[in-house]
């Protein structure tokens, strides 16, 4: 089966090429190749100012950029997200542009009476693709995958977007071009899916 795709490059440098930018373009491949159509989205190309306040990001309508990648959005099926762990978390670039497009009346219903079935976003599932400095297990295990769980959870779980895969890329820094093509390999078979 066929799905349309939206891949979100999360790396807040687009000025080079980054391990992030190789994995998103691996999978990419793999999923055109297998015949799924894919989208793909820049946060940091788009122009995102910060959100200052819980009015502004209930009430202020969406920029045009905002809108445009909301749409996008709503025509995939299946978003695979890629961004570089900073600081235990996302880089901020990609946090701000999910609190622009996360808002109530697109990814939750703010008149929902059960706060936990408020998602506006249910029947598209995702994968988070999280390259690390530290090695993979060590994130997991000793500290939890906390950014990788509010994510999944807190985020796209309550936007209704279920079930949200992970790929953890331990070690990025260190990677030999063999590693990096054995991950790139990785990344095209999960396209070539579409999961």
């Amino acid at each position: 089966m066929h799905v349309p795709i939206l891949v979100i490059q999360g790396h807040p440098d687009c000025g080079r090429p980054h391990l992030c930018h190789a994995l998103a373009q691996a999978y990419a491949d793999g999923a055109r190749a297998a015949g799924h159509t894919v989208a793909t989205l820049e946060p940091a190309r788009l122009h995102l100012p910060l959100l200052t306040s819980p009015d502004e990001w209930q009430h202020a309508p969406a920029s045009p950029e905002v809108a445009a990648a909301q749409d996008r959005i709503r025509q995939a099926q299946h978003l695979v997200f890629f961004y570089p762990l900073w600081l235990g978390d996302m880089p901020a670039m990609l946090k701000g542009f999910l609190e622009q497009v996360a808002r109530p009346g697109f990814a939750i219903d703010p008149a929902a009476r059960d706060p936990l079935r408020a998602g506006l976003l249910r029947g598209r599932s995702a994968r988070l693709v999280v390259t690390m400095g530290m090695p993979a297990p060590f994130y997991r295990w000793f500290y939890g995958a906390h950014s990788v769980r509010l994510m999944r959870r807190n985020i796209l779980g309550f936007s209704g977007i279920a079930p949200v895969r992970t790929t953890l890329v331990g070690g990025a820094a260190t990677l030999t071009p063999a590693q990096v093509e054995r991950w790139c390999t990785d990344m095209r078979r999960l396209g070539a899916k579409g999961s």
